[in-house]
């Protein structure tokens, strides 16, 4: 009995070492596959991730916004000429500058005055003379058309070509908003065609001595309309004795009937809504040639003042020279004698 048993546990541990090399072979093999497929799936989840990640890369740049090369300014006629170099008392940042007693003509204040720069819209101050004192029927209308359209800068108008406007309600859009097409279609439209109303523009500009005055066409566009401050002044006085021009030229705002739109335009000249301004007559101007341009007729401490400033630095510089001017006159620091000393 005692052999028996003893034979059969030298039987079982006999079985039991063969079997151990299998065993531990089919756990390395089994975590072998289990190690290989654990690397797949990494593999595979690292491969999905760098998709997506570049997927996301890809999309995140179609949404990035183009930056466009910076367009650089083209240099005013009077900064070619050296003009902003010019110093003054009231430290003006417009590079040619004139303030006139209206009742008295006398000259508190000039810089550069004589100079003859382009003067962008304060052309339509003339166009809307011309129109004015001739007396053609406000009601007419005139259909915007084609030859209307910008061809010298470009620039935009919301009146569309066939849109249909009375003369008045043009003449308030390019006195108010300097509205260009309105501007060329008055020109165009006016008794003779476009080429006698620009005859007409400088016929008047000579009757009135505004010597250094020059116009092609009526909007301001072209960098060839041409005049200097002394002959602006005049244009103002003259243009001032017009009330209609008073009342479209500081008009705050305007909304008019195109088709079956309504259109709100606004006067380019904010001063026009300050209380702290009265104001009978303005009119802003820009081109780059000619830089930021205002002219306007103002009361100020009693007295009628007659303002250019040409050829300013920015948009709103031209506005705070008119403020620069208005606290000098309102300070009760002009005499005669410094009115001399300044104008030069």
């Amino acid at each position: 009995m005692n052999r028996l048993f003893a034979a059969l546990v030298a039987v079982c541990f006999i079985a039991a070492v063969a079997s151990a090399p299998a065993s531990a072979a089919s756990r390395k093999t089994s975590e072998a596959n289990r190690s290989a497929s654990a690397s797949t799936t990494t593999s595979k989840t690292t491969k999905k991730t760098v998709v997506a990640s570049s997927g996301k890369s890809a999309g995140s740049q179609k949404r990035r916004p183009v930056v466009q090369a910076a367009v650089p300014v083209k240099p005013s006629f009077g900064q070619l000429a050296g003009l902003h170099g010019a110093s003054d008392p009231l430290d003006l940042k417009s590079s040619v500058a004139l303030v006139m007693d209206q009742d008295t003509r006398e000259v508190l204040f000039s810089k550069n005055d004589s100079a003859v720069l382009p003067i962008a819209s304060l052309t339509k101050l003339m166009t809307g003379l011309i129109v004015t004192e001739a007396r053609l029927p406000m009601d007419e209308m005139i259909v915007i058309s084609q030859d209307d359209v910008d061809t010298e800068k470009g620039s935009r108008s919301r009146l569309k070509v066939g849109a249909q406007l009375s003369r008045g309600e043009l003449l308030h859009l390019a006195l108010m908003s300097s509205e260009n097409r309105a501007a060329h279609a008055l020109g165009r439209t006016y008794p003779g065609g476009l080429n006698t109303f620009v005859g007409l523009m400088n016929t008047r500009a000579q009757a009135l001595g505004m010597k250094d005055t020059r116009y092609v066409e009526p909007t301001g566009l072209s960098s060839k309309n041409q005049s200097s401050a002394k002959d602006l002044a005049t244009l103002v006085a003259t243009a001032y004795m017009e009330p209609k021009l008073r009342e479209l030229t500081t008009s705050p705002g305007h909304e008019v009937e195109v088709g079956n739109r309504t259109l709100q335009f606004n006067n380019t000249n904010r001063l026009v809504h300050s209380r702290s301004w009265d104001i009978g007559i303005q009119k802003t101007g820009y081109i780059s040639e000619a830089g930021q341009c205002l002219v306007m007729q103002a009361k100020v401490s009693g007295r009628k003042l007659i303002m250019v400033f040409l050829d300013s630095a920015g948009k709103f510089s031209r506005l705070a020279d008119a403020e620069r001017v208005r606290r000098w006159v309102e300070s009760g620091s002009v005499v005669a004698a410094d009115a001399r000393r300044i104008s030069s």
